[in-house]
């Protein structure tokens, strides 16, 4: 099959839309399950590629968690603490495989952008992590294959209708690549640069400690960044993004939004938060909204009276601002990665605050001494990669 006839495009009026192989050629993925959309092949697509480049990069399983042709989150397979699966609503007990450890961490980075997700995985799916995803609210998966037990489990989820897409993973693009805005054609070479240990040598900063998690994380943010429309910034911790700032037209404000979302990470890891005393089958988004809603300016909208009975069995303390500064304060070993160079030291002041150790840049900006003065100043590690990592 060469060509995928779509409902629509990005919008109903926009028809007709399809998929297909200019050349004639076969179509590198297989629909097991459901009828993608437009928007959906654009996630399937863009998330897949990240996720096997982290596979090949680490030689670790990967994950990604895509909503709107950017990572929610991403992540490599490393074991969950017990924390984490409280922080990522795991049932107690059970073996988890790599690649299920993967898609948790990378779907729990930013759980309510991860609503209606599109997930990617590196390995074949298994019954692990189709288990996991069946009890979340997700638009569909792509993976290089699916064990019996998985696919069946998945074909149950949203009455039958759930996106499952199989994708060759021997497929390889043509080096260019097209695209047409306002009737005008668009060429240009793939970015078929590969991220690798050995391009995090170039140290900026006095501090050359970087040992291996670390380059670990900046392998991961690095390849996140590189599928995140730009600008983008993009926290990480132990083989996890935790903060991916996408699409903003300033480089402090990509900054500033990762970091709030790497501390809204963090914070849902206080005690007071994992002991929230929630209603007995209450639904995992109005769980996610509450939790978010509870770490806002705004929780006296959640624990109002007539309000927080519908979440609690007993209304909690909020937590004050001193508390949260408090606790954020505690972050430690965060590696901080940006798309494009720091133009002021600024960022590195931002990022300071959210626990960032560990930064990594392509370096190249006129102020490129104040950057370096700012990270010195704390007693960072930062490294240029001379790669910029654009993605539009």
């Amino acid at each position: 099959m060469n060509e995928l006839e779509l409902k629509y495009g990005c919008n109903p009026n926009q028809k007709p839309s399809r998929i297909f192989m200019k050349d004639g050629g076969e179509l590198p993925l297989t629909v097991l399950n459901g009828k993608p959309g437009y928007i959906n092949f654009l996630d399937a697509l863009n998330s897949w590629q990240l996720a096997r480049e982290l596979k090949e990069a680490t030689g670790l399983p990967a994950a990604a968690s895509f909503k709107h042709v950017s990572p929610a989150g991403a992540a490599v397979g490393l074991p969950l603490s017990d924390t984490d699966r409280k922080l990522y609503f795991v049932e107690s007990g059970g073996e988890l495989s790599p690649i299920a450890c993967a898609y948790i961490r990378a779907r729990g980075a930013d759980r309510l952008c991860s609503y209606g997700d599109w997930a990617a995985l590196s390995d074949v799916c298994d019954a692990a992590t189709a288990s996991y995803l069946k009890a979340e609210v997700s638009d569909g998966i792509i993976a290089p294959g699916y064990t019996e037990e998985a696919l069946e489990i998945l074909k149950t989820k949203k009455k039958g209708g759930y996106n499952v897409v199989q994708i060759n993973p021997d497929y390889r693009p043509a080096p260019q690549e097209y695209k047409d805005v306002f009737g005008v054609t668009f060429q240009q070479g793939r970015n078929e640069y590969a991220i690798r240990e050995a391009m995090l040598a170039n140290f900026a900063t006095k501090s050359h400690d970087l040992p291996p998690q670390a380059k670990i994380d900046m392998i991961v943010a690095l390849i996140t960044l590189k599928y995140t429309q730009s600008n983008s910034v993009c926290y990480v911790k132990d083989g996890q993004a935790i903060g991916v700032g996408a699409g903003q037209q300033s480089r402090i404000h990509c900054t500033r939004l990762a970091g709030t979302k790497a501390d809204n990470w963090w914070l849902r890891q206080h005690p007071q938060v994992l002991a929230l005393p929630f209603v007995t089958g209450i639904r995992r988004p109005d769980r996610d909204n509450a939790i978010d809603v509870y770490l806002s300016d705004e929780w006296e909208d959640l624990l109002a009276d007539g309000a927080w009975q519908a979440v609690f069995t007993e209304r909690p303390q909020p937590l004050t601002a001193e508390e949260k500064k408090a606790w954020i304060s505690k972050q430690r070993g965060v590696t901080c990665g940006s798309d494009a160079f720091f133009p002021f030291g600024d960022n590195v002041e931002r990022a300071r605050k959210s626990g960032v150790q560990y930064i990594v840049q392509p370096g190249g900006s006129i102020r490129d001494d104040h950057v370096i003065e700012t990270a010195d100043k704390y007693g960072m590690t930062m490294c240029f990669t001379g790669m910029r990592l654009f993605h539009h």
